[in-house]
């Protein structure tokens, strides 16, 4: 691994990046290949389950301490907008194929410029806003409203998006206030807590290779998350959120490879219009002096709950 160390910060980071990419879109061929049968509170149940053993050693390192936050019904917001960002996202992935869910998912970059403006009082100048506009006419493209190719589950990823953004700004706040290990401590214990009961009630025994396929989902969720962060440790985070598209690539050979299904012309252009607009909108955040920018926990956080 010398050579790994003797590159420069942003190559390690765009390296970590694209392990991150392939690790998160098999997780959402695992969830789609899962939720053929299982239904998707008890895949996020047991995913959740997973992810919190393999980050029990940590979360025990200062325990309790790492359950101390001085914002709680901040994190308690913050993981009902979680909530909505999973449930969203991942029954988009179940009922839609891999590559509109995730094509449409990328509004989130919209939503989270909405929701700077709204909750941190920033100021949008009217070249962002206008990427704003845009990007949303992208996505107006690939949900084709009024049409039969209309799906409620597009709606679902959309309203994902919209969460996931909220999550984005409410970790921006909390990191203010809260150290990581608490942030991830309560996540992992409280969406877990709350997919316990409508997991159960739609309880389906797994087969055993289901069982593989739910224990994969909790390594490769997890080793995403953990790539995310090192990815954002090293490189600029303006370059390496422009990269993140190519999970767009991942997502539309999986599910031809998979399932058979290559996107139509209505999401190639909306995806296209959608891509370019957030591209824009980092590019224009790069250069504002004041205004935030996630750090690496916001940024893998906002990504595994989705």
């Amino acid at each position: 691994m010398n050579w790994f160390h003797r590159l420069p910060d942003n190559p390690k980071g765009i390296l970590f990046l694209l392990l991150a990419s392939i690790a998160l879109s098999l997780m959402a061929l695992l969830v789609k290949l899962l939720g053929q049968h299982l239904h998707v509170t008890q895949i996020l149940l047991l995913r959740q389950l997973g992810m919190l053993v393999m980050v029990l050693p940590a979360i025990m390192q200062n325990f309790p301490g790492s359950l101390r936050s001085t914002r709680p019904g901040l994190q308690i917001l913050r993981m009902l907008f979680a909530l909505i960002a999973m449930l969203g996202g991942f029954s988009a992935i179940i009922y839609l194929p891999l590559a509109d869910a995730t094509a449409i998912f990328f509004a989130k970059s919209f939503f989270v410029t909405i929701f700077a403006v709204l909750i941190l009082g920033e100021v949008v100048g009217v070249y962002r806003w206008g990427a704003v506009g845009v990007g949303f006419f992208g996505v107006v493209i690939m949900l084709q409203p009024g049409t039969d190719n209309f799906s409620i589950y597009s709606l679902a990823s959309l309203a994902g998006a919209a969460g996931a953004a909220a999550v984005m700004i409410m970790l921006r706040i909390l990191s203010r206030h809260d150290s990581a290990d608490t942030i991830l401590t309560w996540s992992a214990l409280g969406i877990g807590l709350a997919m316990a009961l409508p997991g159960f009630y739609y309880w389906q025994p797994p087969t055993a290779s289901e069982w593989m396929l739910l224990v994969a989902l909790a390594v490769v969720s997890y080793f995403g998350q953990r790539c995310n962060i090192f990815a954002y440790k090293y490189g600029e985070a303006s370059l390496l959120a422009s990269l993140d598209y190519l999970r767009l690539l991942w997502a539309t050979l999986l599910g031809y490879l998979v399932f058979g299904d290559f996107p139509g012309a209505s999401t190639w252009i909306g995806a296209t219009v959608v891509v370019a607009a957030a591209v824009f909108t980092i590019y224009r955040e790069t250069r504002r002096k004041h205004g935030w920018t996630a750090g690496p926990v916001e940024l893998a956080a906002s990504r595994t709950e989705t």
